[in-house]
């Protein structure tokens, strides 16, 4: 399976603790030299920066189609535009990114697109997390990711940990 991923995945996974869920779902993860550049931005170490810096399961990548990635940057920041180009250059299975137009640019392109959200509700359907609930509660309050309240009851009925959301009453 070839996993593309931004930086908001990898810097919020990293803020909880739990950066190492991507090699266990994944194998491997795929960025662009763009998502490099964006956790070392500023030169600050952002959440994320080291775990993929000695993480051998982690490739870095130039991207080719830069007439793509400068039409996609209209809307786009450099590490979203980045990531899809990447995305398709690779036949990427799944591309993860957190950002509203992002993850709809690369759905309209084509691509399977999933958030933070999302990795942690399939680290629960394939065992490799107990329950969702203290992860989602992390992102909000460790990594200061913007979760609504809707999302996060949602995000809980999926996972079968909101008795609301699976008896209709939320």
């Amino acid at each position: 399976m070839i996993v593309i991923s931004n930086t908001s995945p990898l810097t919020n996974l990293a803020a909880i603790g739990h950066f190492d869920l991507l090699h266990r779902l994944y194998a491997k993860i795929h960025i662009p030299e763009a998502v490099w550049d964006e956790l070392n931005e500023g030169g600050v170490h952002w959440p994320g920066r080291d775990d993929v810096a000695v993480s051998n399961w982690v490739e870095r990548h130039t991207v080719q189609n830069q007439a793509l990635v400068t039409a996609l940057q209209y809307n786009l920041d450099r590490g979203e535009s980045e990531s899809i180009a990447l995305a398709l250059e690779l036949g990427a299975d799944l591309v993860l990114l957190d950002e509203r137009e992002g993850r709809h640019t690369a759905q309209r392109m084509g691509l399977r697109v999933i958030g933070v959200v999302g990795v942690i509700l399939e680290g629960k359907a394939t065992g490799a997390l107990d329950e969702v609930r203290p992860f989602l509660d992390d992102l909000r309050q460790v990594a200061g990711f913007y979760l609504s309240e809707a999302v996060y009851r949602h995000a809980l009925g999926l996972a079968g940990e909101d008795s609301d959301f699976i008896s209709g009453n939320s």
